[in-house]
């Protein structure tokens, strides 16, 4: 189908996109490492319960983690070996998390659900639920409840943007992979009840546009080059027009968003019975040797992936889990990925541009480029102060996407962000929705 333009809409910003680094650079597996640590906490919501023993023995794609409850996900084994420990340890995120340890044992012995030929919709959630799946375009959210909405929707928006600056792992699976994504998108589809599937591309990724226009049943729109472009509300405003309000959901205006990933995930969880224990990222920035988009089993450690793509080419200033506005900065290489890893960026001191912050000017550029209308510098006022519940009253925190264009565009560089997740942090230990 033919694309057409989307809306625009109000605020974002335009960051070099540096997609340069990696967009040429095809999909690639990364062998499995001898030993893989994967977290419980795989998705939004609760932990997994583990389900397994130390000394247990495991397949690639065996369940080892069971989900606690409707916002939880399955988690599998990514490597076939012995179970070496069960611990806690402290994630990327600073927060502690529950690792399961599996050592090789070079077997490769893989376990998969029974493929289905021509599935019901009910037979296509409970796949999804069954296989862990989650959204992969970066929070997590258990896909199993996002096709199951509780009121009537008439259109699924696939998620194609990928605005974020460096990742190119979404481009190279749309261009490498359209079919897949194609038949996982018409699954989602099926399973909701609907026949309208919108994908939504960013004009910077012509040859992903024109892959998907010989699809008749895809309405493919062309998206303007800002970010956040790849927020759901955002997406759903430029494809669709449909505007959902504060506090409400994308079912709530009748349409559910799946990223691209995830849709090729459904179509591997139905069509070959294979679980989501292994995903696409990129791995980018200055400071690292040989860019790529690499295949890489959940449970990698980050000094894995850094060391086949050839290490460092300089000494990184900053290194980070994700994408540079939405990602997590880490101290050292000692992390393990999970299930919405979606980049590794060693950046050198020119990217990072980590200058120290200034006093606020009030000059309101935060404001101005918010694209869901709040007041950052409000909450970051009151959140240093330590009063939170003000924080996020004045700052209407709780509509926070987090997608970084406050602070990436404060000229006094201050930590908007990070005040704005300490206040939901902190609200959330005395118990605030």
């Amino acid at each position: 189908m033919k694309a057409v333009s989307g809306k625009y809409y109000f605020g974002g910003i335009h960051p070099k996109g540096q997609k340069s680094l990696a967009s040429s650079s095809p999909l690639e597996v990364m062998p499995a490492v001898e030993k893989v640590a994967v977290s419980v906490l795989q998705s939004l919501g609760k932990p997994a319960i583990p389900c397994v023993e130390v000394g247990q023995a495991v397949k690639e794609g065996e369940i080892i983690a069971k989900a606690d409850g409707a916002i939880s996900s399955n988690v599998f084994a990514s490597v076939a070996g012995v179970v070496e420990s069960i611990a806690e340890d402290i994630g990327a995120s600073g927060a502690a998390e529950t690792f399961i340890t599996i050592k090789s044992n070079g077997s490769g012995e893989k376990f998969t659900f029974p493929a289905l030929g021509d599935p019901t919709p009910e037979e296509i959630k409970q796949r999804v639920c069954d296989c862990g799946i989650v959204g992969l375009g970066g929070a997590g959210f258990p896909t199993a409840v996002k096709v199951s909405p509780k009121t009537p929707v008439s259109a699924l928006i696939v998620n194609g943007a990928e605005c974020e600056p460096y990742l190119t792992c979404d481009h190279r699976l749309m261009v490498e992979k359209t079919d897949e994504i194609a038949r996982g998108a018409r699954l989602l589809a099926k399973a909701l009840g609907v026949e309208q599937i919108i994908i939504g591309i960013e004009t910077n990724k012509p040859d992903a546009i024109a892959a998907f226009e010989p699809y008749e049943d895809i309405k493919v729109v062309k998206l303007r080059k800002q970010y956040p472009m790849g927020g759901e509300k955002q997406l759903i405003y430029v494809t669709t027009g449909r505007k959902v309000g504060l506090g409400k959901l994308p079912a709530d205006v009748g349409v559910v968003v799946q990223n691209v990933a995830t849709c090729y995930a459904v179509c591997e969880a139905v069509e070959l019975g294979k679980p989501l224990y292994e995903r696409v990222l990129t791995v980018s920035g200055k400071a690292v040797a040989q860019p790529k988009n690499l295949w890489v089993k959940v449970g990698t450690p980050v000094s894995a992936i850094i060391d086949y793509c050839g290490g460092e080419s300089s000494a990184p200033k900053k290194a980070v889990l994700g994408g540079p506005m939405t990602g997590v900065a880490i101290a050292n290489y000692d992390q393990y990925t999970h299930k919405t890893t979606s980049a590794v960026l060693l950046l050198d001191e020119k990217e990072a541009a980590a200058k120290e912050p200034t006093p606020c000017l009030n000059c309101g550029m935060c404001a101005d480029v918010c694209p869901m209308h709040l007041m950052p510098m409000n909450t970051a006022f009151y959140s240093a102060a330590g009063d939170y519940e003000t924080a996020a009253k004045m700052g209407n925190v709780a509509y926070c996407i987090e997608c970084g264009a406050c602070e990436y565009i404060c000229p006094a560089k201050r930590p908007l962000i990070q005040a704005i997740r300490k206040t939901k942090a902190e609200l959330r230990k005395k118990g605030d929705k």
